[in-house]
């Protein structure tokens, strides 16, 4: 049941014509207490869509009774106008709900720069029947309705001791730190403040969303947003909370690389062995973002001189190692050691969808991933003919 799964959560997904092809679009999570503590985290990038700009200043009390999600345009750069959308979202939001609009948090996702009257209409409009079609099964629901080029919903639920932790999550494309393209919904009834799931959302969030880069671009809409309604009235201890949320959001990470746009291969990309974790974030990323790379894997090529050569784009001020003492594994064959050739190329099969690429540093003993996938065909055909 998604984010309805944990008590005193309801959630809806309605159709409201913002998509072409009729499918649900608007969609609405709220929360019936009896806490309403929240935390969120937004895209880093600083061309922010209207809802990130309204949904920052919601959050800084760190209350939220619900969070209204569209998708078929992003409202991003609409002006003045789109940003006043937003604030007649929440304040429909919150009159329907006899809430305060500064409690509501706005999510849009789709194609930037749509945000006319005939957007408002239908999303402001929409807002009454949403609410009418609020149950305590509706996580489906809202699921689909967020829905853009993904080709399925991602949901997932972890299980506490006396308390649940629930979410769901759509991205398909424009995956990248921070946060990818994504709009995320993570509910809870364990009873903590607002500080606590502030700490345990940005620990978790930097190891599983902030970790996957599909693609190299980031979003101006993200939004992962955690709410708690204290409805089992059980007080987990902290670290345990923040790893069933991390374990939660690392499942729908996975869940949004699996459903990258045009995708046939999904590659995990660790690196050990380094002087510190950031060093190795940025030496995973350097590799996940090479399209030569990307290519050959698409191709089914274990051209580890791409890796290497990825690898070397990183300076020395951001990350230390010895460029002729590096190796590098790809699905259980150390195809380079020490910088130079090792195992047999023919040894490696790279026609399941599952790859995974490991680089050992030896600089030090720090370890991270980095998700991503391979270039191909289907990516640059879908991302060509997006506003169509």
């Amino acid at each position: 049941m998604s984010v309805t799964a944990p008590a005193g959560f309801e959630a809806a997904g309605i159709a409201r014509g913002l998509k072409s092809s009729g499918d649900r679009d608007l969609a609405l999570v709220v929360n019936r207490g009896p806490s309403t503590a929240a935390a969120a985290v937004f895209t880093s990038n600083r061309c922010k869509a209207n809802p990130i700009l309204w949904s920052e200043q919601v959050i800084r009390d760190g209350s939220v009774s619900a969070v209204i999600l569209n998708s078929g345009g992003a409202n991003c750069y609409t002006g003045t106008f789109g940003f006043q959308t937003t604030h007649a979202t929440a304040e429909a939001v919150a009159e329907a709900l006899s809430v305060s609009a500064g409690d509501v948090i706005v999510c849009s996702t789709g194609l930037i720069g749509t945000g006319d009257q005939v957007f408002r209409d239908r999303v402001v409009g929409g807002v009454p029947g949403v609410v009418a079609a609020l149950t305590q099964n509706g996580g489906t629901d809202a699921a689909l309705a967020i829905m853009t080029t993904d080709t399925k919903a991602k949901q997932s639920v972890a299980a506490g001791d006396g308390w649940s932790i629930g979410g769901m999550a759509k991205g398909a494309g424009m995956l990248a730190p921070g946060l990818a393209t994504m709009l995320v919904v993570i509910t809870t009834d364990a009873d903590l403040p607002a500080a606590a799931l502030d700490r345990a959302l940005r620990a978790a969030t930097r190891v599983t969303f902030d970790r996957l880069d599909s693609d190299g671009c980031m979003s101006t809409n993200d939004t992962v947003t955690l709410m708690a309604s204290g409805a089992s009235g059980v007080v987990p201890d902290e670290a345990t909370f923040t790893a069933a949320l991390t374990g939660l959001c690392h499942d729908l990470a996975l869940q949004l690389q699996a459903d990258a746009e045009g995708a046939s291969h999904d590659i995990t990309i660790t690196v050990v062995n380094a002087e510190a974790e950031d060093q190795a974030v940025t030496v995973g990323r350097s590799v996940s973002r090479s399209n030569l790379f990307k290519a050959a894997i698409f191709g089914n090529d274990p051209n580890w001189g791409r890796v290497l050569a990825a690898v070397g784009t990183v300076s020395e001020a951001e990350a230390t190692f010895d460029p002729y003492n590096i190796d590098v594994t790809i699905n259980g064959v150390m195809i380079c050691k020490a910088g130079e050739p090792f195992e047999d190329r023919d040894l490696i099969d790279l026609t399941p969808r599952a790859v995974t690429v490991l680089i050992d540093l030896h600089s030090g003993d720090a370890v991270a991933s980095i998700y991503t996938n391979d270039l191909t065909h289907d990516y640059v055909h879908e991302n060509s003919a997006y506003a169509s």
